[in-house]
């Protein structure tokens, strides 16, 4: 895989659309097919690892780990790990998660109606 360039024009715009463009910020965060799947199971309170794997069957364990690693570095999820042992690490939504709860019902809103005809003229 090649190197990115950091100061290649491509970046350059990248870098200013997320600076002036909060729907380009929102999906640098949350933009990927699992992220807000996670965040919708999480909404519901804190899960376990296993208990996010058992939520989402299709979702590969690479996957799982990847995205909950990328969503707690955007400081959109709270890892909690208890030190005992076996190892006892829960998930849970940060303010900033919480703060998207609105996003993601207005989505979850929309597959409804979508599915049930409401938008088909």
């Amino acid at each position: 895989m090649t190197a990115i360039k950091k100061t290649s024009t491509i970046q350059e715009n990248k870098q200013y659309a997320l600076e002036t463009c909060p729907v380009t910020y929102t999906m640098e965060k949350i933009g990927s097919y699992w992220k807000p799947i996670i965040l919708y199971h999480l909404s519901t309170g804190d899960k376990r690892y296993s208990e996010v794997k058992r939520m989402i069957p299709a979702i590969t364990e690479k996957m799982l780990i990847q995205h909950l690693k990328q969503l707690e570095s955007d400081g959109l999820v709270i890892r909690e790990a208890r030190p005992v042992v076996p190892p006892f690490v829960t998930y849970k939504l940060s303010n900033s998660g919480i703060g998207l709860l609105p996003v993601i019902e207005a989505m979850a809103t929309w597959a409804f109606q979508e599915k049930d005809g409401i938008f088909k003229p």
